[in-house]
């Protein structure tokens, strides 16, 4: 795109009418913009699915079989079945009696663990991502709670964390979104600094606070993945059903576009480098880089057996759930 005055004052209108919607700034949390997630609860479903690549779906489906509501196999009657269970379709064709068997949809903690660390302070059209991912903790918990389900799990940023055992009703879910707010507007007091010890051992709680057949979601861009937090998650997928929200912003990934060439200066905080916006190999040599790295993050999380989910910090969370924009699932 080339960028003149007119794009400029057009963009910038945009940007204040979504922002407007969303009752946010993009920069720092307020409990209005995550409490209006719980009239918007419906774009997910968090219910039962056969299908695991649904937009944020999860699995309840209980060990145990009984009678419930979804149907799991057929086999031969046996004594002390209920006779109510008889499959007479299969009976009949078979000339033996079956029965139907039906696998118990049951609550389960629903565990969200949002990074708002130094990397996730940054946004270059629309949120930060510690916004972004903040607006998709809300959403999850106020479903979580809709269904009835118990909700808590980790807030934490390059400094402190704060641990919220699994509750019920809206009180839990208004404890997270305390927590959220106040451990974002703390990370914007902070330098940029992260530290991958800090992320592994936040994954380290979230193991430890998992229990056995728990859905855990992380929200994060995953800069300071390290082999302890792979090690730690993979444990986690092992027993829960992990799911990684991996949110990223469009300045990580191309270089925009000007009309001539000019020189910028960009920093993450603590390294600077200059980079030659309008020129061809440069900005190609910028994309290739951060698509590889990218891929990199995504293929060491598909390891750890974690579904990820891919989310741009630029556009609502609700329109990238009507639109399907969930296009990096693998």
């Amino acid at each position: 795109m080339w960028f003149n005055q007119s794009n400029v004052d057009n963009l910038q209108l945009n940007v204040a009418e979504l922002l407007a919607s969303l009752k946010s700034n993009g920069v720092a949390l307020s409990i209005e913009e995550l409490i209006q997630y719980q009239e918007k609860a419906s774009l997910i479903d968090l219910a039962a699915s056969k299908n695991l690549h649904g937009h944020l779906s999860g699995n309840y489906l209980a060990r145990t079989k009984g009678r419930g509501m979804e149907f799991d196999e057929v086999r031969h009657y046996q004594i002390g079945d209920d006779i109510r269970a008889i499959d007479w379709r299969v009976t009949a064709r078979t000339g033996k009696t079956h029965t139907k068997l039906f696998r118990e949809e049951v609550e389960r903690p629903v565990l969200i663990a949002t990074d708002l660390s130094g990397s996730m302070q940054f946004g270059s059209q629309l949120l930060f991502k510690s916004v972004q991912a903040a607006h998709i903790a809300a959403l999850l918990a106020w479903h979580a709670k809709k269904r009835g389900d118990r909700v808590g799990g980790i807030v934490f940023n390059q400094q402190i964390h704060t641990e919220l055992k699994p509750r019920s009703r809206k009180a839990g879910v208004l404890h997270y979104l305390h927590a959220l707010i106040e451990l974002q507007q703390h990370a914007l007091t902070l330098s940029n600094d992260t530290d991958s010890q800090v992320f592994a051992q936040n994954c380290a709680r979230l193991r430890h606070l998992a229990r056995p057949g728990s859905l855990v979601y992380l929200l994060t861009d995953a800069r300071q993945l390290s082999e302890d937090a792979i090690r730690h998650l993979s444990q986690i997928s092992r027993h829960c059903e992990l799911v990684i929200g991996l949110i990223s912003d469009p300045l990580e990934l191309e270089l925009p576009s000007t009309p001539q060439k000019t020189k910028v200066l960009m920093t993450d905080g603590k390294h600077k480098q200059t980079l030659l916006l309008g020129d061809e190999q440069t900005a190609l040599a910028y994309q290739q880089a951060a698509l590889t790295l990218i891929d990199s993050l995504n293929n060491q999380l598909i390891k750890t057996g974690a579904r990820v989910i891919h989310y741009s910090a630029s556009e609502a969370i609700e329109n990238q759930l009507k639109q399907g924009a969930n296009t990096w699932i693998r």
